[in-house]
């Protein structure tokens, strides 16, 4: 087969040539008789169909300097088109089409319009110049240097006027697609824009009906939406709707493809402007359906406009109506599932699910749909708790639906709505004002300097009843106004987009009492990111019975925290909650079941949180007012509780508690008593007479029911003590320390040195060989013991030197001081440890051992003491009790149990005092009891006591 014979156009060079030319002599030319066509015509195909199509092309092209003529062409025939006119699709030469087009052939549309087809057509050559030049310059502006050289060269604003002048589709086409491509660069995108574009753009789209030329225009509009400045000028200039509109007329699969990404780009960061034109257009109800499209790009797409279209107030009720709110949580539910999307993907969708319950509409179809399921999945998951903010502010749309509420108790919302009291705050962007509930849309908002989430939460007050009008909530408080500016004169009335609802968590905000007049002083109250949680957690505490829910150990544990964590004063509605629930009878078997009491009391009068229980929290120190605060809020919510348990009802709740109770709440009912019963009558009838005490003693040393147990058992034999025994204070304990006392002369050392006076008449023989002298009259008559043994019929009678076993020399100095008549010389101090040292086993023990079994009762005392002095002294600390208490003596026991309970004694240490003492006891609770028993009932007051100086 002959090789076919190379032509001019073949040469990259003669193109240029041609294109140089026609850009300087003008576009007309002689026509080639052999193939009809002019030159110019010959180069601009091959450029489009050979060079340009080839690797490297287009950037040879660009190298060579072809787009300077090929724009001044493109400018040459655009001063050369003719007047606006429209024509159908296939107006266009069959030759030029075939050269220029792309993807699938244009489908007919129906016939243009009388004015359109009565306006002059370009002449054919015109036409098809157009066609090709456009082809190669949109197909250069694949490549960003070439782009960049165009926005240079000057070439948008040739293209706008194309667009403007020259109707064929085909031409429409090339140009939409030749600025869809420059618009992929930030600044010919904007270039575009300032050149007036958009509205020939949105011409186009309505008055061509080939899908080819609609696609090109679409993603013209798409590429321009690249900013929330252009999103918005595209909405204001109407580009919105056509699509819309189109979406809506079931475009064939490639159309609608381009429609919903161009839709999915301008309606980022929706604004008013396309959430109307939207609706306006019809693209709700297309876009529901189309979320369920087998092509995913589509319908991913679609989820995402869909989620978009919900940061408008306005779009949110026809949105539900159409279906969005069942797509939206099917949508999410589908992605938090256990082959679900990654947590990044699921943030819009929560964010329109959590606006779409603003409008009471949505609110039914969300319940309905089992949004209040996945919306409590998402306050329980730690990997979203970002979003945990937004979701709570969300429920609060359901304050008043009292089946939602009910349904949102039992499944857990209150504790981890106290759990979100404290916790950090989520990093959602604050909604704007567009974004606020339409369920009241006649809301006139002055045009001023106000912050946006002050507009946003009084709508919402007004829309819930909180307030009756504007006028009933302050602004002052607005962080942007300090102090506030005179108000504003007087405006026309127009409608104004309603606020946001109570979504913004961040800034501390204020408003006045609901329902006073503005004129009124009230006080403020602070409105921060705790806000819709407190909200939520007060209405809760307003239900005839709100003990199962709030009076449990973690939403206490939640609302305490909160009260003396806050950063600043804590919001007076925390406070209300609390003492709302401290005055209802219905809550008082709650308190003492779960501790409640007993928690308040620690944590508010005492100071210790359960996180500070046993190890100190390291946290800034606390200013004394603050603790002077606290220690006022929880004698008063004790002092309620008093009011319910001394009422004839608390009398009845709390006997059939003790009497006929589980086990677990008679003890805690026996542990509470000493916190809320005042009445002498009350608490020993109880606590005394029907054995409560006995009862919180024997559990003890059982399984702990709560964390703080011991310290509450700790606090409650204390109190139980003073009530008890209401004279004993501090100040009658001894005001120096024990072991200070001047010690008493000592009766043995005068047989220790070179010329003992008397001489020693025997001496005692130690396991270790030590011989220790002695006066045989003086130790026979110390106990029973060496009386028999020194002066009676044992051999030992008549020997000099008696052996005495088991016996180390530290251990047996304070005997022999004891046999020769030494009290309180302080040899019984020799072998007991220093503190910090195991009492078991040491020689302090083998001496306590050897005076019981040498018959020696006031040694035994006088050691004991000694114990006592070092162990339980000043240089003592709690956990030296456990150890004195291991010796198993029950005078020891005394001392320990007098050292954890005595009046004075720091709270943290007497109950690290009585864990090592359980945990001393072990299985043998019987001593600790007896002991500890002695105590509060003030058997023991008159024993000296140890210093309790903290």
């Amino acid at each position: 087969m002959a090789t076919a014979k190379p032509t001019p156009t073949d040469s990259l060079s003669f193109c240029l040539a041609q294109l140089t030319a026609a850009a300087g002599e003008g576009l007309g030319g002689g026509k080639d008789t052999a193939t009809n066509e002019t030159p110019l015509g010959r180069a601009l195909l091959a450029l489009r169909t050979r060079h340009v199509k080839a690797a490297g092309g287009i950037e040879r092209f660009r190298a060579r300097g072809g787009l300077r003529p090929l724009l001044a062409l493109l400018r040459r025939a655009a001063a050369a088109g003719p007047a606006p006119s429209q024509t159908g699709p296939g107006s266009a030469p069959s030759s030029v089409e075939s050269a220029a087009s792309f993807g699938p052939a244009p489908s007919p549309g129906p016939a243009p319009s009388a004015a359109a087809a009565a306006a002059p057509s370009p002449p054919a050559r015109l036409r098809k110049t157009l066609d090709l030049a456009l082809s190669i310059l949109a197909n250069c502006c694949t490549e960003g240097a070439c782009r960049a050289e165009v926005r240079r060269l000057g070439g948008i604003l040739p293209l706008v006027t194309i667009l403007q002048c020259v109707k064929t589709d085909s031409i429409q086409n090339r140009t939409a697609r030749a600025l869809g491509n420059l618009a992929m660069e930030p600044e010919s995108c904007g270039d575009i824009h300032s050149a007036g574009a958009v509205p020939l753009l949105v011409e186009s789209l309505t008055a061509c009906q080939d899908s080819q030329c609609r696609q090109s225009v679409v993603r013209a509009l798409r590429n321009l939406a690249d900013s929330p400045q252009h999103r918005l000028a595209l909405a204001q200039q109407g580009a919105v709707r056509p699509l819309a509109e189109l979406l809506a007329a079931a475009p064939d699969p490639a159309l609608t493809l381009a429609l919903v990404r161009a839709l999915l780009e301008l309606s980022r960061g929706c604004s008013r402007a396309c959430a109307e034109q939207l609706s306006l257009g019809g693209g709700l109800g297309p876009l529901v359906g189309l979320a369920s499209h087998p092509k995913r790009a589509v319908r991913e797409a679609t989820i995402l406009i869909l989620a978009n279209l919900c940061a408008q107030g306005l779009v949110r009720p026809a949105l539900g109506n159409a279906g969005g709110v069942e797509v939206l949580l099917g949508e999410l539910r589908r992605r938090r599932g256990p082959s679900g999307a990654s947590p990044a993907s699921q943030q819009p969708l929560v964010r329109a699910v959590c606006l779409l319950c603003r409008e009471a509409i949505n609110r039914a179809r969300l319940r309905d749909a089992g949004g209040l399921e996945l919306l409590m999945g998402l306050l329980r998951d730690p990997r979203a708790s970002t979003w945990h903010p937004r979701v709570v502010a969300a429920l609060v749309g359901f304050l008043y639906d009292t089946g939602a509420l009910g349904r949102l108790q039992a499944l857990g919302l209150v504790p981890l709505l106290a759990g979100q009291l404290c916790g950090e705050a989520g990093d959602e962007e604050e909604e704007g004002r567009e974004a606020a509930s339409w369920d009241f849309p006649e809301e006139r908002t002055p045009e001023r300097a106000e912050a946006g989430s002050f507009r946003s939460l009084r709508s919402w007050l007004i829309s819930e009843g909180y307030a009756a009008g504007p006028g009933d909530i302050s602004p002052d408080w607005s962080p942007e106004r300090c102090p506030p500016p005179p108000p504003p004169p007087p405006e026309p009335a127009h409608p104004a987009s309603p606020s946001l609802g109570p979504t913004s968590l961040r800034t501390p905000r204020a408003l006045r009492t609901p329902g006073r007049s503005p004129a009124t002083t009230a006080a403020e109250e602070p409105w921060g990111r705790e806000g819709p949680a407190l909200l939520l957690l007060s209405r809760f505490s307003q239900a005839p019975d709100p003990s199962g829910a709030l009076v449990t150990g973690p939403a206490l544990c939640g609302l305490l925290a909160y009260v003396t964590g806050a950063p600043g004063p804590p919001s007076p509605r925390a406070l209300r909650i609390l003492a709302r629930l401290t005055c209802n009878p219905a809550c008082l078997e709650a308190f003492v079941r779960s501790y409640g009491a007993a928690l308040l009391r620690a944590w508010l009068v005492l100071g210790v949180a359960p996180d500070d229980w046993p190890a100190v929290r390291t946290r800034p120190a606390r200013r004394s007012q603050h603790q002077h605060q606290h220690r006022e809020l929880g004698e008063m919510l004790l002092q309620n509780l008093t009011v319910q348990a001394e009422s004839p009802f608390g009398v009845g709740a709390l006997t059939h508690l003790l009497l006929s109770g589980s086990p677990e709440d008679r003890v805690a009912c026996a542990l509470t008593l000493p916190f809320i019963c005042r009445k002498p009558s009350l608490w020993r009838r109880l606590l005394l007479d029907q054995g409560g005490l006995r009862l919180l003693l024997s559990a003890l040393t059982r399984p702990a029911p709560h964390p703080l147990f011991l310290f509450f058992a700790a606090d409650s034999l204390s109190c139980l003590q003073g009530l008890v025994s209401p004279t004993v204070s501090p100040a009658l304990l001894p005001a120096i320390p024990l072991d200070l006392d001047p010690p008493s002369p000592c009766l043995y050392e005068p047989l220790l040195g070179p010329a003992p006076v008397p001489a020693p008449d025997l001496h005692f023989l130690l396991d270790s060989g030590l011989r220790l002298p002695a006066q045989r009259a003086t130790s026979a008559t110390a106990s029973p013991f060496f009386r028999a043994l020194l002066a009676g019929s044992f051999a030992e009678a008549e020997m000099d030197l008696v052996p005495l076993r088991g016996l180390s020399p530290s251990a047996a100095w304070p005997i022999l001081h004891h046999l020769h008549g030494c009290r309180g010389c302080g040899a019984a101090l020799g072998p007991v440890p220093p503190p910090g040292q195991p009492l078991l086993g040491s020689e302090a023990e083998e001496a306590l051992e050897a005076a019981g079994r040498f018959l020696l009762p006031g040694l035994e005392e006088e050691l004991e003491e000694a114990v006592g002095r070092i162990h339980l002294g000043p240089q003592g600390g709690p956990e030296s009790v456990g150890e004195v208490f291991r010796l198993g003596r029950p005078r020891l026991a005394a001392h320990c149990a007098r050292w954890t309970l005595g009046p004075g004694q720091c709270p943290r240490k007497r109950a690290l005092a009585l864990v090592g003492l359980v945990e001393a006891a072990g299985e043998e609770a019987g001593p600790l009891t007896e002991a500890l028993l002695a105590v509060v009932m003030g058997l023991e007051l008159e024993g000296k006591g140890p210093s309790l100086d903290c």
